[in-house]
Order: structure tokens, then sequence, then C-alpha cells
């Protein structure tokens, strides 16, 4: 994870430039794909295949790990050297979700995670993790900025906040460390009418005055939006409805369809609006103060 892509030259798409959002639902399709396509791909807490399957199915992939803090603090101190033995490169932290919102769509479409989502990865401390839980874990929804102190204690993973929507938070993020922030609302399922995570990205940007990375998460749907991402400001950008799709149409050359299609479409929009001069603003426009995240290709 660590190094920095950017945009080489007009029209061409580095692999970082994309990186694949965690889902609950892992499959090996997304995880191979992901690898192929030189691409990151967050895991979730809630995942539903094993960290150990994961690594296996792509051993070469670059991974980050999605944290939802759960009440149980060994639990979590467990998860993440967990993931750090196993190869995993960054530690995000999901801030945007003291508990689930209220998803209408899951209930007219009669989908309940919390009653048929194994969690391989969550069992119970006291039984050395051998007995998984079959349902979706609480949150914890007592955590505040005090507690990164804690979590920056018991891992060297760079940590990354997900669920970051405006000005004062990221400015509290950088006085707390962290190395990233992940502009996301969620995909708009935790709170109606809040920000769209674009409408939300240029405060952001302005906050970090260049000291620290900023991705997009949401909202991604053409190559056009991959563009005004990064005009904007984001060192990348994450999918993830997008990649379901493809997913559901044709598995995992669905996914690699979705991915071509979002770079091609990302090449025109750069040859018509001249990369090079988007090049040359985010050159300007931040100056990291450390080692930034994305991989380098």
């Amino acid at each position: 994870m660590h190094g920095s892509s950017c945009l080489s030259q007009p029209g061409i798409l580095l692999k970082a430039e994309l990186m694949t959002a965690s889902r609950g639902m892992t499959t090996s399709q997304h995880l191979k794909t992901a690898q192929a396509a030189g691409i990151c791909y967050i895991t979730s807490t809630y995942a539903s295949c094993s960290l150990e399957d994961i690594v296996a199915t792509a051993p070469g992939g670059l991974r980050w790990f999605q944290l939802y803090v759960h009440p149980n603090r060994q639990l979590n101190k467990q998860l993440i050297q967990k993931v750090e033995s196993l190869g995993f490169k960054a530690l995000v932290i999901t801030v945007d979700a003291p508990k689930i919102g209220n998803r209408r769509h899951n209930i007219t479409n009669q989908v309940n995670l919390m009653k048929n989502l194994l969690l391989k990865d969550l069992g119970s401390p006291e039984k050395g993790n051998l007995m998984p839980y079959l349902q979706m874990s609480p949150i914890d929804s007592s955590i505040c900025w005090d507690d990164l102190s804690w979590f920056q204690s018991i891992t060297r993973l760079p940590i990354i906040l997900k669920g970051i929507l405006t000005k004062e938070d990221a400015e509290l993020a950088v006085k707390h460390n962290v190395h990233g922030i992940i502009v996301s609302n969620h995909g708009g399922r935790q709170l109606d009418e809040v920000p769209a995570s674009i409408d939300a990205l240029t405060e952001v940007v302005a906050a970090v005055k260049g000291k620290i990375e900023v991705y997009l998460d949401g909202g991604i749907r053409t190559g056009n939006d991959v563009l005004k991402a990064l005009a904007l400001g984001a060192k990348c950008v994450f999918l993830g409805r997008p990649i379901l799709w493809g997913l559901a149409y044709k598995g995992e050359h669905g996914v690699e369809e979705v991915l071509n299609i979002l770079k091609n479409e990302f090449h025109t929009s750069m040859t018509l609006t001249d990369g090079n001069q988007l090049q040359c603003e985010r050159q300007t426009r931040r100056t990291p103060m450390r080692p930034p995240l994305t991989p380098q290709f």
C-alpha cells in the first residue's frame, strides 16, 4: 500500500485509481478480479468468507480491512492483529455507523443479513474464535476521537477513517494523525438527506491541506464520475454497487467488464478534458506530508 499512484499522462488510468469497496457478501470472483486488475479490495468485518480464505483466493492482491468497531475491545484487537499477520495493508475504521440505519429497501425486499449471514471471523475471544457468530455483531456506538490512540497503539497498519463528510471531522482526522480519509455517505443507506459524497469532497480536501490522502466512495457509475472525483482532489475512488451488478450479470467476467467500461470511459473523458491540466492541478493542490497510501504501479 505504500507508494503513490497518479495520472502519468492524459487518458491513462493507473490501476490504483479504481478500488473495490467492501461488501458483506465477499466472493472469490470479487477477489480474483481485483487481484488480476491490480486494484485494492477492502474486506469488511462482515465478510461472508474467512480472512484466511480471502488471502488464499487472491494471495497477491492488495487488501485493506474495514473494521466495524465491536464493543468488546479484545475482539477488535484480535481481528486487527489477525489481518495484520495475514498481510492486509491498512485498517479502515468505519465512523459513520454507530448503529445500522433504517434501510427500507431491505425491509421491502425482506433482506435480513442479521439472521442469515455467517460471520466466520467474529467468534468469541473466550472460545478461541472457534465459534462463529450467526448474527450481525453489535457495533460500539460509544466510539469517539479519543479511541483512535488505542487503535494506533495496537497496530502498525496505517489507519483510514471511512465516513467523513465535513470540514470539521476532516480537521480532527488530521489532528489525530490518521493516514487517510474516505469521503463516504455509506451508499446513502445510513441516513436520509445526507450530502452526496461528491458534494462533500471539496470541503474535505480543502480542510486536510494535503497532509493526508482523501479518497471517494459512493456514486461512481461512469468513467466521467471518476474524472470528477480526481479533479476535485480525491486520490482514488472506491466502487461498490457497480461491482455487485457485474458479479450478478456474469460473475468474475462481469466484474472485469465493469472495470474495463469505467477505464475506457475515463480514458475518453481525460482526453476530451485535457488530462495534462488535471495532473498539474492535482500536483499543485496537494503536497503530501507523509508517505501516500495508494499503490504504485
